[in-house]
Order: structure tokens, then sequence, then C-alpha cells
């Protein structure tokens, strides 16, 4: 358990180091960062400065909904108390009613918003809703049958006309209007152009753009909301984007009262169908009427008739009552004959059915009621619907079965008036026989006036009903009303400056750390410690800084420069690793190039400043270079010794001439054959003989990436420092590194850091030295980086003076 503590401990430290690197990386790109956000912000105040503003204007308004109780005004109430109104409005189908298309294109057409006037500046232009000094008009036919805008520019010139210039229809328009109002003809149609009166003139380029008037209010469609407040009650919240505040509120304001307008005239067509009926029947009834008062008067002077005796007048004193039912039953049949033959006229089919002229069938009239409402819901939908439109269809087969609920209610009540008068007629006749013996002429008379007293009735109440149907059309109470006006918003919704300027400011931040990402990513050399820790599994044993000496050797005795510390530090880290007993320490990298004979020089020599006796052994006989970078003379070496030209070791080792506790064995002349010379025995008996006469023994040898050498080399060392340097080693090397450890090629294996740029140990980038290899078989001195630097330092010294 504590193994596991531990190692999730080191994990979380690993962690942490890898951020602290990685932030660490990105500050080091704090000029990137800065102009980043510099530029992201300068570019969100341009666009606010140049982005027109939208303002959001709302408004609230209750909508006569019976179920909610949003009558709106207690006489709307009063007057559908009396039956002079239509039915309750559903609140969904009115909000649809408000987001129609003709109802908004209407609202267009009445403001004139199909034609906009803005004033050219010049970066921007600003818009002339309400200050236009000129006014642009077009028959509202014509607008309809635009194919795309107007666009034409109005110069006001100082003898108060008009250049007016554009392009309208593919056609040229270049004119000069004198004497305002003009008429301007094009192609697509006659356009009015007039001064607007009490509006100051303006300098400058009007352009005038005129659009198809339901583009428009496509548009405003677009930017419209209209919602509820809540389930349970009626009033509504209209809410519309406006660039311009007043154009807004002119528009909520336009668009109730054309709502109101609409509203008001499908509620009066009940009354208006009604009114005609009525009128047909009165006069229809006066005729009627005129003839049967004719008739007694002929019948009285015929019969020289002035009083009309009443003998029998306890009798008709019943016969009267039954007479008067008699009457009533005879008008209702009447009225339903009306309704009968107006339902079967084919001509009426939608039309709406008289519902308030008198009938006393509370189920047929309720019925009728119910008919009219689906017809003027019909209406209302085919605004803005097809006839195949599925509501429709549906509405239709609606209204088909009321109608057939009609003619069936119709015929109940005929049958059931037929039975009345049958009743009726049978007690007539009952008491009639009681007074059979009276004069003919009362038996006629009383019959004749019955007549006259039937079309009296019907045409006193057509009367009244037209007086009510009347009042109903003066009744002009609103379906919707304002409570809220509408209202701009003083601070624009859009664009929104904090959020404007806070996107600005995370993608100054953004950017740069996507191009360093990027950058990264498609970085195949190692740039920093983070990619060592996260590619390499081998130990680090130390990083050496980059350096600008032209020398190799760096290391020198009571030095405290930043490359002699490290190698310093670097010395301390060997001598824990190798312990008590081991000497020998090979160095080698993966290819040229990578600094393995600069450190491996200059750790002999900070190992020789503790006063020990150490040998660094040339053991790199393709290319063999120590004895240059430590200017020796010798041509000998141990490949003399390992082939068997020269048998006393001793006379090939020298002084290396830079400290007396160190000494060198160079590689000597390149042998034909350098791995079998490196197999033979005689290597093994020549470390044998360094481990006992030195302290410690380093090894120069080959690039491992490129021949076997190294690995030859192993059963004679004790530890391996493998070097890397940073913008140089490919990542791939590193995976390389590790394969060989695991499969343990080399014994005893350590990382070494080369090339850590100067003041960013660990975070750093920008290495390079003046070292390498040159081997035919594809490695190499880097003689362009050498010369690169030299430039370089010669730059650096000329500033200096």
């Amino acid at each position: 358990m504590s193994e596991e503590i531990n190692k999730v401990g080191e994990e979380n430290q690993s962690e942490e180091i890898n951020i602290q690197e990685l932030i660490f990386k990105y500050l080091s790109y704090w000029k990137w960062f800065v102009v980043s956000i510099i530029v992201c912000l300068a570019g969100a105040f341009v666009y606010l400065r140049f982005t027109t503003p939208v303002y959001n204007v709302s408004a609230a308004l209750i909508i006569r909904d019976d179920k909610k109780g949003g009558n709106g005004t207690s006489e709307m109430a009063v007057f559908e108390g009396m039956g002079l109104l239509g039915g309750s409005n559903n609140i969904d189908n009115e909000i649809e009613i408000l987001k129609s298309k003709s109802t908004i294109k209407s609202v267009v057409n009445a403001l004139g918003l199909h034609t906009s006037y803005k004033l050219e500046g010049s970066i921007s232009s600003s818009d002339l809703y309400g200050r236009s000094p000129i006014e642009v008009k077009m028959d509202p036919a014509v607008l309809d049958t635009l194919s795309g805008n107007i666009v034409l520019k109005m110069t006001m010139n100082q003898d108060k006309s008009l250049k007016v210039e554009g392009t309208v229809n593919k056609e040229i328009v270049n004119k000069t209007l004198y004497n305002l109002p003009a008429l301007l003809r094009t192609s697509v149609g006659d356009l009015t152009v007039a001064y607007r009166p009490n509006v100051p003139m303006l300098n400058g380029v009007i352009q005038v753009t005129i659009n198809r008037p339901i583009r428009v209010a496509k548009y405003y469609l677009n930017n419209l909301a209209v919602a509820p407040t809540s389930k349970t009650t009626s009033v509504v919240n209209v809410s519309l984007s406006e660039t311009n505040r007043k154009r807004g509120e002119d528009f909520l304001s336009k668009l109730v009262d054309v709502y109101n307008q609409d509203a008001m005239e499908d509620k009066n067509k009940v009354a208006m169908n009604t009114k005609l009926f009525i009128d047909d029947r009165i006069a229809i009834i006066d005729k009627e009427l005129g003839s049967a008062e004719k008739t007694v008067e002929n019948y009285k002077r015929s019969q020289r008739l002035t009083d009309i005796q009443t003998d029998v007048q306890m009798y008709l004193q019943n016969s009267n009552e039954y007479e008067r039912k008699m009457v009533e039953t005879e008008t209702q049949l009447n009225l339903v004959d009306y309704l009968q033959k107006h339902i079967n006229n084919r001509s009426n089919k939608y039309a709406l059915i008289p519902s308030n002229v008198g009938l006393s069938d509370p189920t047929l009239v309720a019925t009728i009621s119910e008919y009219n409402k689906t017809v003027l819901e019909r209406e209302r939908l085919l605004r803005t619907a097809s006839e195949s439109n599925p509501t429709v269809v549906g509405l239709n087969g609606k209204i088909d079965a009321l109608k057939g609920n009609i003619a069936t209610a119709i015929n109940s009540v005929h049958n059931g008036l037929m039975i009345t008068k049958r009743d009726v007629n049978r007690q007539a006749r009952l008491y009639g026989g009681h007074i059979s013996n009276a004069p003919t002429q009362e038996r006629e008379f009383i019959e004749l006036s019955r007549q006259q007293q039937i079309k009296a009735n019907l045409f006193e109440m057509l009367l009244k009903k037209r007086e009510e149907n009347s009042l109903s059309l003066a009744a002009s109470a609103n379906s919707a009303k304002m409570i809220d006006a509408p209202l701009a918003s003083d601070a624009p919704v859009s664009p929104k400056s904090s959020i404007i300027y806070l996107v600005a400011f995370v993608l100054g931040v953004v950017i740069p750390v996507v191009l360093i990402y990027i950058t990264d990513l498609f970085q195949y050399r190692i740039s920093s410690r983070a990619d060592v820790d996260k590619l390499s599994r081998l130990p680090i044993l130390g990083e050496i800084p980059e350096h600008e000496f032209e020398s190799n050797v760096v290391v020198k005795e009571n030095d405290n420069s930043s490359i002699t510390e490290a190698f310093r530090a670097l010395r301390t880290n060997l001598l824990f690793m190798l312990g008590v007993d081991k000497k020998v320490i090979l160095f080698t990298s993966t290819q040229g190039g990578e600094g393995k004979s600069f450190v491996s020089i200059n750790a002999a020599i900070s190992l020789a400043l503790l006063n020990k006796k150490v040998l660094i052994v040339g053991l790199d006989i393709r290319k063999p270079r120590m004895a240059e970078y430590l200017k020796l003379n010798a041509k000998n070496g141990i490949t003399n010794y390992l082939s068997g030209f020269e048998k006393d070791l001793d006379s090939l080792v020298i002084p290396s001439g830079i400290h007396p506790n160190l000494y060198a064995l160079p590689a000597g002349p390149v042998p034909p054959n350098p791995s079998e010379q490196l197999v033979k025995e005689t290597l093994d008996s020549a470390f044998e003989k360094f481990r006992e006469e030195f302290d410690y023994v380093i090894v120069d040898s080959a690039p491992i990436g490129i021949v076997s050498d190294t690995l030859i080399l192993n059963r004679v060392v004790d530890s391996t420092v493998y070097v890397c340097r940073m913008k140089y080693t490919n990542k791939t090397a590193l995976k390389y590194a590790n394969d060989i450890m695991d499969q343990k090629k080399l014994i005893n294996m350590s990382l070494l850091i080369n090339g850590v740029e100067t003041g960013k140990k660990g975070y750093g980038y920008g290495y390079g030295y003046g070292y390498g290899y040159g081997y035919g078989y594809g490695y190499g001195y880097n003689e362009e980086e050498k010369n690169n630097k030299k430039t370089r330092r010669r730059k650096k010294s000329a500033d200096e003076d």
C-alpha cells in the first residue's frame, strides 16, 4: 500500500512539474500574447465602432379571451351578454394572427417600411427614419411585383434640384429633378419623389432602397417575438429587435392598430350579414302586411261592417288564447322556413347564417352561433394558409357537420311546430264549435284579422332586431388593449461590448497558444525539458548550458561560470552514480553533433580538478577527433595497441596538457576493421590496467545510432552517459535510447541534456555547438553550424565595441 501511495505521489509531482514547465514555456512567448491581445482588442473596438447597434423594443397587450377572463373592457362584456358580438377568442390563434405575414405586411405598408433612407458617410451610413427630407412613393400593386431591390442615390443641390443615380432592373438611372414633387419613370414602375414638409435639408448623398413589402415583412417576422406571460392570463408580451428605436416603437404601435382593425372587421361581418338578411325580410313582410291590411279593409267595406258583435264572448276568451298561440306558432314556422331556404341556397355554402332573428329554440340558436364562429375562424386561417391546409380541411369538415346539424335542428323544430300547430288547431276547432252559429261575417273577419296580426308581429320583431344589430355595428370595442406602450431599451442588446471585448481578449490568448501548440506539434526535435521528460525513461544526469566559446575546453580551475558550474553538478551526479568501486564511464549519443566529445572532455577535466587521476580514452576509432580537440600532437593511439603494432600501452598514454591529473589516450590511426579491433581481448586487459592506474576512466565512443562500436564496449565500462542536444536531437532518438535500456544493451544508462539555453534551464530553447562528426557513412561534424556561431560572436563583439 505504501508503494502505491509513493507511486501516486511521484506521478502527481511529475504532473505538477509538467504544468510548471508548460507555464514557463508559454510565458517565454509573452510578446506574442501581448501583440495578439492588443490586435484582438483593437479589432473588437473597430467592430463595435462600425457595427449598427440593435435595440429591444417591447410592449404588453391584453387580448380578449373569455376562457382566461381577458375581455378587456366592461363595455365588451355588456355587449357579449346582449348577444351583439361574436364568440370569444382563442389566445393561441390570436398570437398567430399577430405574427401572420398578412398582418405584418399591412404594418409595413402603413408605415412605409419597404422604403429605407440612409445618409452616406465616409465610413458608414446613418439611418434617416423619420428624418429624411425626401420621400419616395410607389404604387402598392407595383411594389408587390418587384423582383429585386431598387437602390437610388439622391443628391440635393443648392438650387433645390435633386440628382438621382442608380440602377433599376439593369436600367441605369441618371436624372436631375428640378421641380418636386416629380414623377420618375422606370422600367418597373413610376416613382413619386417629393420633399417632406417641415424636415430640414441635409448635405450629402441619401441612399434610397425600395424592397418588396413581403420581404420586409419576413425580416420583421424573424425579429418579432410574441408570447403569453403565463397560461392563466391573456396578457401577451410583444418584443422586436430593431436597429432604430423610434422605428421599433412605431412598428409595435401600428401592429396593434392593424390587429384591432382586422379583428373589428371580422366581428362586424356577422352583424353585416344579419343586417342584409333582416332588411330583405322586412321588405317582404312589409308588402305582405300591406296586402293583409288591404284585404281586411276590403272585407269590412264589402260587408259594411263597423263593429263586431261579441255574442259568444265567454267562448271567444278561450278561443282567443289558442288563436294567440296559433299566431306565435305560425311566426316561428315562417322564421324556420326562411332559414331553411337560406341554408339550402348553394351560394351560401360558407356564408354566415343569421342568428338573432327571433328563434325561440335555444339549441338551434346555439348551433347557428357555433357555425358562424367556425366560418370566421376558417376565413382568418385562409389569410395565411391555402385551401389544402390540414387545419382548413378540418374546419371545412366541421362546418359541413354543423350545417347538417342546423338542417336537422330546423327539421326537428319545424316538426315540433307542426305538432303544436295541429294541437292548437284542434283546440281552436273545439271552441269554434261553440260559436258555429256566429254570423259568417264574424268568422271570416277573424280569419283575415289573424293573418294580419301574424304579419304585423313578424314585422315588429324584425324592426326590433334591426335596431339591435345596428347597435352591435356601432359598438367598436377592440380585441386587444395596450397595457404597456412600446418602449425601446436604453442599451443595445447586440452587440454587447463587454462580451465582445471578453471574446477578443480570450481570442488574444488562445491564438498564440494554438500557434505555439501547432508549432510544437510539428517540431520533430526536442525543444524543452518537457519533451525529454515525456519521451525518455532514462534518469537525467544533468543539463549543460549552451556556450559561445571557440575552444571545446570550457572547464577551468577556479572558474565560476555557469557552464563550469554545470559540469561540477554533472561531476557530483557521476560520482554518486558510480559509487566507490566503479571507475569507467562511457559517453555516447545517437548521432554526431550532439556534443558527446565536448561533454566527455570537460567531464574528465572536472574530475581531474578533484585531484583525481583521470584518463580519457578516445574509442571513436572511425573518426578520431579527441586529439584535435585537446590539441595533442600524438599520431599513435589505442588502435596501435589493439592491432598489435605497439606492445607498451603506457607509452601511448600522454599528459593532456590541460591539468596534471588528466591524461589522454588518443584513438590513433583509423583501422580498416574498427569493430573487429574492439572485440579483441587486448581491450579488456587494457581496461583492467586502466582501473589499476587511474581513479576514473572516461571513454569517448562513437554514436550508437550509426555504428555498433559502443555496444561492443559495454563489457568494459561501469556506466553509460547518453548525450542528447536541445533543438538538434530527434525525438525518435530518445525512444531509441529507451529501447537500448529496456534491452540492456548498455549498462547503467543515464541521460545528459546538452545545449540548454542560458537563463532558461529546464524550460529553455535554442542550443548549438561548434563540434561534430564527418563520417562518410551518414553522420558528421556540423561545420555550417560552427561557422554560424563564429559569425554571431563576431557580430556581438562588434556591437560591444
